[in-house]
């Protein structure tokens, strides 16, 4: 009965460790295209006449930051893509399980 409780508790925790990690991503994304606007929006104020808006310095943040962006949505959505969906939850069972093991071993 024990054990059943902490199983459910350590998957509610592991659900809530992942969504957090989601939420933080769209946060993230959130930003990146608020704050981006806002760059687009400066810049064509700033253009002179007959001036093009496609120029390097147009797109450093936008370039950068969406490096850092891509390796945040990797972090939170590959490993469940290259794992499968429950890889994580069951590693944790298995672990539990060996550590119950263990415990009861030594008992």
């Amino acid at each position: 009965m024990e054990n059943n409780r902490n199983y459910h508790k350590e998957r509610y925790q592991i659900a809530a460790k992942r969504v957090k990690r989601i939420k933080g991503f769209y946060t993230h994304a959130l930003i990146y295209i608020v704050v981006n606007l806002v760059f687009v929006y400066i810049n064509i104020q700033n253009l002179e006449d007959g001036e093009s808006y496609f120029q390097w310095r147009n797109f450093i943040t936008f370039s950068f930051w969406g490096i850092g962006l891509l390796s945040h949505a990797g972090s939170v959505f590959l490993p469940s893509l290259i794992f499968g969906k429950n890889w994580e939850e069951k590693k944790v069972k298995e672990f539990m399980d060996k550590d119950i093991q263990e415990t009861k071993r030594y008992e």
